[in-house]
C-alpha cells in the first residue's frame, strides 16, 4: 500500500508518503524561499516522496512571524519564490502543499512587529550588514528586554497563561483583529494557489493560534468565539470558509489537528481537551468538507507528546489516527513516530491511516522512499529522535543559522556533492564510532580505498554506552546504519585490532584518520574502592543493586545513568555544582528524564560541590553559603564529562604526512559534532 496512489481532493499523490512540515530556518526576512530552502525540499522530492508539506508559513508579518528565516505567504512579494519552489518539486512527480500558520501566544515577544522593520532595514543597508547588526547586537538586547516584559505582547484568543516554551506575555485579540487574521489566512491561500502549489494545510495543532481557539486552556472568550465547542471551532471554520471563497472547492485543503492535548500525560488531568472532544472536532471538519485531516497531538506545553525524544516507542500514538479514521470519510494523514517501512506498511494495511507522515525521517534521509523502492532499506539513515534538528533550529533562529541533523551532515548543503576523485588511494581510520564510520562512508563514496580498524569486537564507540540507559536503544541505529552504508560502499572493517605504529605501517596508508573517541573524566583526587565512572556502569563492568549511590554531575549522561541505576534497584542522590539540574541540556531531554527520577524519590543537590570521598559517603560544600556537610552513600558514580583519547594521535601525528583527528578524539561533543567533523574532513581530503 505504501506505493499505491491516492487522492486528496482532486489531487492524486503518487504514493502514501508525506513529508511533514518542519521549520528549519532557510528563509529570508521577507519570507521568500531561498535557493538553499528550495534545494532542501527538492532533494526530498528527488528522493521519491509523494507529498511535501512546507514548514510553518506565516500569513501575518506583524504578530505571526515565528522566525527570521521562515517561509511566508503574507504578501504578493512571496508568490514568485513559492512558484519557483513548486516548479522544482513538480519536476520530480511530487505534490506541494503549503502549511499556513499563526503562532499566537506561542510566539516569542521579540518577533512581534520586528519582521517589517527587518525587511525595510535589509533593503536600505548594504548586503548582510543588517543581518550582522540584528543577530550581533539587536537580538541580545531584545532578549533582555523580553525577560523584563518590555517588548510587545503576543496575541491569543484571550489573555491566558504563558506558553511554557516561549514564556511570552500575551493579550486577547479583538473581534476586529480576529476577522482580519481570518482574511489573512484566505489571502495567503490564494497566493499559494497563484504560485502553482497543489493545496494548503491549516495548522490547527501544537498549541498555535488556531488550536488556541479550540482549547479551553487558552480560550476563555465569552463571545461567539468562545465557550461551547461549536463556538471554539468558529475561528477555524471561518478560516476554511474564507479559503474556499477565495480559492474554490477544487483547491485541496487539509487541517492538521491536535485531537488530544495530552495534559494528562504531564500530570495535569482534566486540563485542556482529550481525544473524545478531538474526535468531535474531526467529525465537524469532515462535515465542513475539508479534503483530508492530518492527525497530531499535544501543544508546546506538552512538547514531548508531539515531538518525541528517543525514549518513546514507535507508533505509541497510532490509536489517535485509528480513532479519527472511524469517524471521518476523508483521507487521514498521521506521523505516529514511524521509523521503518515495515511499520509504515503495517499501519496502512491495518487501516490506522491513509498516508504516512515522515517528519524528522525526511531530515535524516531525503531518499527514504527511493531506498525502500529499490530494495536498499538497510541503507536508510534512520532518525534516532535525538531532537537536535529542533534544538539547533531554535538556537540558530537567533543567530541567523539553520537547523541541522545529527545523522545527515548534508542538511542545508544539498547542492554540495561529493567529488569522486579518491582514485583508490588508501585511507586507514582508527576507531569505528560515529566519527570514524561517517568518514569511512563519505570517503568510500568518493572512491578512496578505506579500512577501519577497531580495538573492540564491534562498532559503536561512545554510542555503545549512550544506548544503555532505559529506552535509549534507538541511538544505536546511527551505528547500524553507518555500518550498513560503509559495507555497501566497500569499506573494510576489522575488529579486535589495537593500533600502534607497526599496525599502521602494515596498511601503508596515504591518509590516517584517528577517531579514537574519549574516556570518562576521573580526577585523581576522587579515587577509592567505592568510586566508579558512568562508563563502568554503562558498559556493565560494575553493577549495583540495592545500594545508595551518589551520582556526581547532572548532565544528561548523569541523569540517564541514574535512570539505569534506579531500574537496577538502587537509591540515587544527584550532586550538581550549578544552580539547577542539567544546566545547558535541551529542555525536552530534561522533561523526559526528570519525572522518572522524581517518581523514584531521587534526591537532588544543586549548588553543591564534591569535596572529598569518605569511607561511607561523600563530603560536599554548598557553593552559595560555603557550608560543608556529608552525604551518606555506598558508592560514588562520577559523571564529570569525557576527555579526548588522543594519546596515540599526539604520539604519531608528526611521524606521517597526512594525519587527522576527528570526533571526540579531537574535541568531545555529540553525534552531530562527530558527523560534522567527518564531513568537513572527508569533503576536502
Amino acid at each position: 500500500m505504501l506505493f499505491s496512489p491516492m487522492k486528496i481532493g482532486n489531487v492524486e499523490i503518487k504514493n502514501r508518503v508525506v513529508m511533514a512540515p518542519m521549520l528549519m530556518g532557510f528563509g529570508t526576512f521577507n519570507g521568500n524561499a531561498t535557493d538553499q530552502m528550495i534545494d532542501y525540499y527538492e532533494e526530498r522530492a528527488k528522493g521519491g516522496t509523494g507529498l511535501i508539506i512546507t514548514e510553518i508559513t506565516r500569513v501575518n508579518d506583524l504578530t505571526g512571524a515565528s522566525s527570521f528565516g521562515q517561509l511566508a505567504a503574507s504578501s504578493d512579494r512571496n508568490i514568485p519564490s513559492i512558484n519557483k519552489l513548486a516548479q522544482r518539486i513538480h519536476k520530480h512527480g511530487a505534490k506541494l502543499f503549503v502549511e499556513l500558520h499563526h503562532p499566537g501566544r506561542q510566539n516569542v515577544n521579540l518577533m512581534i512587529n520586528t519582521v517589517p522593520v527587518s525587511v525595510a532595514m535589509d533593503k536600505i543597508m548594504p548586503k548582510n550588514t543588517y543581518s550582522k547588526l540584528l543577530f550581533g547586537k539587536i537580538v541580545p538586547i531584545g532578549k533582555k528586554m523580553v525577560e523584563k516584559d518590555l517588548f510587545f505582547k503576543t496575541v491569543a484568543p484571550s489573555k491566558s497563561e504563558r506558553s511554557k516554551f516561549s514564556n511570552s506575555a500575551n493579550k486577547a485579540l479583538t473581534e476586529k483583529q480576529i476577522k482580519k487574521i481570518i482574511s489573512q489566512f484566505g489571502d495567503a491561500a490564494l497566493r499559494v494557489k497563484k504560485a502553482g502549489c497543489d493545496g494548503v494545510e491549516l495548522h490547527a495543532s501544537h498549541g498555535y493560534l488556531i488550536q488556541q481557539f479550540l482549547s479551553p486552556v487558552t480560550n476563555h472568550r465569552t463571545d461567539k468565539y468562545g465557550g461551547s465547542l461549536e463556538n471554539r471551532m468558529r475561528f477555524l471554520n471561518e478560516i476554511i470558509d474564507d479559503v474556499r471563497s477565495k480559492c474554490g472547492y477544487d483547491f485541496p485543503l487539509i487541517v492538521r489537528l491536535t485531537v488530544d492535548e495530552m495534559y494528562d500525560r504531564i500530570g495535569q488531568k482534566g486540563k485542556g481537551y482529550g481525544l473524545d472532544e478531538g474526535l468531535k472536532m474531526a467529525e465537524m471538519l469532515d462535515k465542513k468538507g475539508i479534503d483530508a485531516i492530518d492527525v497530531s497531538s499535544g501543544a508546546y506545553d506538552t512538547f514531548n507528546y508531539w515531538l518525541e525524544p528517543t525514549t518513546f516507542e514507535c507508533g505509541w500514538r497510532k490509536n489517535l489516527a485509528a480513532e479519527v479514521k472511524k469517524v471521518v470519510n476523508i483521507p487521514v494523514i498521521a506521523a505516529n513516530l514511524i521509523r521503518s517501512p515495515e511499520q509504515a506498511e503495517k499501519q496502512l494495511e491495518a487501516g490506522i491511516q491513509d498516508f504516512v507522515s515522515l517528519g524528522r525521517p525526511h531530515i535524516a534521509d531525503p531518499h527514504w522512499v527511493q531506498k525502500v523502492q529499490s530494495g536498499k532499506e538497510k541503507e536508510i539513515k534512520r532518525c534516532v529522535c535525538c531532537l537536535y534538528c529542533f534544538e539547533s533550529m531554535m538556537e540558530g533562529a537567533y543567530k541567523g543559522t539553520h537547523g541541522n541533523c545529527s545523522v545527515n551532515p548534508f542538511v542545508g548543503r544539498e547542492k554540495e556533492k561529493l567529488i569522486h576523485n579518491g582514485n583508490n588511494r588508501k585511507v586507514l581510520i582508527i576507531g569505528a564510532g560515529v566519527a570514524g564510520l561517517s568518514a569511512a562512508e563519505l570517503l568510500s563514496r568518493r572512491g578512496f580505498s578505506v579500512t577501519v580498524i577497531e580495538k573492540e569486537n564491534c562498532t559503536g564507540g561512545q554510542i555503545n554506552l549512550a544506548d544503555k540507559p532505559p529506552h535509549k536503544a534507538k541511538l544505536h541505529w546511527c551505528i547500524e546504519d553507518l555500518e550498513a552504508n560503509c559495507l555497501a560502499n566497500g569499506v573494510e572493517i576489522k575488529y579486535g585490532v589495537t593500533a600502534d605504529k607497526n599496525v599502521i605501517d602494515s596498511y601503508s596508508p596515504e591518509y590516517i584518520i584517528f577517531a579514537t573517541g574519549a574516556n570518562a573524566v576521573h580526577p585523581k583526587t576522587f579515587t577509592g574502592d567505592n568510586v566508579v565512572t558512568v562508563t563502568d556502569v554503562l558498559n556493565g563492568s560494575v553493577k549495583f543493586c540495592g545500594k545508595k549511590l551518589c551520582v556526581i554531575g547532572s548532565g544528561m549522561t548523569g541523569l540517564e545513568t541514574s535512570e539505569l541505576l534506579i531500574e537496577q534497584g538502587n537509591k540515587i542522590s544527584i550532586i550538581e555544582m550549578a544552580d539547577k539540574i542539567a544546566p545547558g541540556a535541551w529542555f525536552q531531554q530534561v522533561d523526559d528524564a526528570m519525572p522518572k527520577l522524581i517518581e523514584a524519590n531521587t534526591e537532588f543537590y544543586t549548588s553543591t560541590k564534591l569535596v572529598d570521598i569518605l569511607p561511607g559517603g561523600i563530603s560536599v560544600e554548598d557553593t552559595k553559603s560555603g557550608k560543608k556537610y556529608n552525604i551518606e552513600c555506598d558508592a560514588v558514580v562520577l559523571s564529570m564529562g569525557v576527555r579526548p583519547d588522543n594519546t596515540l594521535y599526539k604520539e604519531l601525528c608528526d611521524k606521517y604526512k597526512n594525519v587527522y583527528a576527528i570526533g571526540d578524539c579531537n574535541k568531545s561533543g555529540r553525534i552531530f559534532n562527530a558527523t560534522q567533523d567527518a564531513y568537513n574532513l572527508a569533503k576536502t581530503l
